[in-house]
C-alpha cells in the first residue's frame, strides 16, 4: 500500500498527458475508436513510461497537485494540437480545390469526425490516414509522445513558457506554415482553375454569343477532376514531407519546452 500510494500520484499524472493527447490526436480521436479502447491504451502506455521513467520520481499530493495535473493536461493537449494542425492541411487544401472547382457547397458528412467536409479534403484526408498508418506514422507518433519525457519530464516548466509568449509564437508559425502547406497542396488545382477562368474571360469577349456561366462551371469541374486524377500518384510523396515537417514541428515543441538545464 505504501508503495502504491508514493507511485499512484506519479501515474496519474503521466496518464493524464497520454489521454489527453488521444483526446486531440488524429486517428486515436475518430469517432469509430471505442472509448475503453482509448483508455486502455493510455493506461498500458501510462504503465511502460511509469514503470520506465515514473519510478524514479516524486509528487505530493497536496494544494499545487492540481496544478501538476492541469500541466500534464496541457502538455498532452499541445503535443496533439501540433498533430491535429498538419492532419488538418489536408482538410484546408480540399476547401480551397472545391471552392475553385465549383464544389463549395456539396460537402459530405466526414465518417471519421461526424462534421461536414469538402469533398476533396474527404478524399485526400482518408488518402492520409492510409499512407500514415502504412508507413506505422501512428507507432511513430506514440513513440514521440513516450520519449516526450526525456525532453519535458514531469517538472516542466510549461508555465512560464505560455507566460513568456513562446507557446503562443510557436503555435502561430505553425499555423501559417500549415496553411502554407496547404496552399502548396492545393497550388495545382488553384493554377489550373485560375487559366481555366482567364481562357473564359477571353472567350467571352471574343465570343459573347456563348454563354460562359453555362459552360463554365462544368468546364471547370471536369478539368479540376482530371487534374485530381493526375496529382493522385504524387500524394503520397507530399505526404511524406507532411509527415517529415510535422515530427520536425513536433521536436522542436519539446526542444523549445525544455529546460535549459535538462541533460
Amino acid at each position: 500500500m505504501e508503495l502504491i500510494e508514493q507511485g499512484f500520484p506519479i501515474f496519474l499524472l503521466i496518464f493524464c498527458r497520454m489521454t489527453a493527447f488521444f483526446v486531440v490526436a488524429p486517428i486515436f480521436s475518430m469517432r469509430g475508436v471505442p472509448t475503453p479502447f482509448k483508455i486502455g491504451l493510455g493506461f498500458f502506455l501510462s504503465l511502460i513510461v511509469f514503470l520506465t521513467y515514473g519510478v524514479k520520481e516524486t509528487a505530493v499530493l497536496d494544494a499545487t497537485y492540481i496544478l501538476l495535473v492541469l500541466r500534464e493536461v496541457l502538455v498532452g493537449l499541445l503535443l496533439g494540437f501540433v498533430v491535429y494542425l498538419f492532419f488538418s492541411v489536408v482538410q484546408t487544401a480540399g476547401a480551397l480545390m472545391d471552392i475553385s472547382m465549383g464544389f463549395a457547397m456539396s460537402n459530405v458528412v466526414d465518417p471519421i469526425t461526424g462534421a461536414s467536409s469538402p469533398i476533396m479534403g474527404n478524399l485526400k484526408y482518408m488518402i492520409l490516414i492510409l499512407v500514415f498508418l502504412s508507413m506505422n506514422g501512428h507507432h511513430f507518433m506514440l513513440t514521440s509522445l513516450m520519449d516526450s519525457y526525456q525532453w519535458l519530464p514531469l517538472d516542466n516548466d510549461l508555465f512560464a513558457r505560455i507566460y513568456d509568449g513562446k507557446v503562443s509564437d510557436f503555435i502561430a508559425v505553425t499555423f501559417s506554415e500549415t496553411f502554407m502547406l496547404a496552399f502548396q497542396i492545393a497550388s495545382p488545382i488553384l493554377v489550373a482553375m485560375f487559366l481555366t477562368d482567364v481562357a473564359l474571360g477571353f472567350l467571352a469577349k471574343t465570343a459573347p454569343q456563348y454563354n460562359v456561366f453555362i459552360i463554365g462551371m462544368p468546364l471547370k469541374i471536369i478539368l479540376g477532376l482530371i487534374m485530381v486524377v493526375l496529382i493522385l500518384p504524387t500524394m503520397s510523396g507530399v505526404f511524406e514531407h507532411l509527415f517529415t515537417v510535422m515530427f520536425d514541428r513536433m521536436h522542436s515543441l519539446l526542444a523549445m519546452l525544455k529546460r535549459p538545464d535538462a541533460g
